[in-house]
């Protein structure tokens, strides 16, 4: 599936990230924390899947174990970050219409930058960001944090890893949420995803 114009997330006049949607990206990146890093090496493309942070100031963080197939040859190179949102397949009778055919909905960012090897004190500092972050999200408990474990035990753990950051030099975001639908039509189609469950969904349909 490649999708058309419409699906592009909205660009502000000048066609350069505004401030509201570049918030709501960071929105994104930090609410989902979990992409897919996808780069060349001399035995052909591998992925990794991986806890990411942003920033805020244009770049993102990762982490890959020493043994991964990327962390040896991903330094200085051009690599790309998927980050997935909500997806839905979307059947055509809940549209009301004649004339639809089956599609699947959903909502993607493609980050493309160049990435660089961080020094330890940074890989550390990473791991305590992305704890934070993710314990945050946690109302329930007291927040986890790394001094709770020996310093030794942690020490021995951080060095079986690699840190990385990657310069966003590309923002490609797509939210395909069925806008080339009539609303009535698309508001439809959201009420019959959301009677199967698929909420997350049928809300960004109802309100992107």
């Amino acid at each position: 599936m490649h999708p058309n114009p419409a699906f592009r997330w909205p660009k502000s006049a000048n066609n350069h990230q505004g401030a509201d949607e570049r918030a709501a990206l960071e929105a994104m990146i930090a609410e989902i924390g979990f992409g897919m890093i996808f780069a060349e090496t001399p035995d052909g493309p591998r992925v990794a899947h991986v806890p990411i942070f942003s920033t805020g100031d244009g770049a993102m963080q990762f982490h890959l174990a020493l043994g991964n197939a990327l962390t040896r040859h991903i330094t200085e190179t051009r690599a790309l970050c998927v980050i997935n949102g909500p997806d839905a397949y979307i059947s055509p009778d809940w549209y009301g219409v004649d004339d639809q055919v089956p599609t699947w909905n959903y909502l993607a960012l493609e980050l493309e930058g160049r990435v660089r090897r961080m020094e330890r004190d940074g890989l550390v500092s990473l791991l305590d960001d992305l704890t934070a972050r993710n314990e945050a999200k946690l109302a329930s408990k007291t927040p986890w944090h790394r001094d709770k474990m020996d310093a030794e035990k942690f020490g021995r753990m951080v060095d079986a890893i690699v840190g990385f950051e990657m310069e966003i030099l590309a923002w490609r975001p797509t939210a395909k949420l069925g806008q080339n639908k009539p609303a009535d039509v698309r508001k439809r189609a959201a009420a019959a995803l959301e009677a199967t469950g698929r909420r997350a969904m049928a809300h960004l349909m109802q309100e992107f």
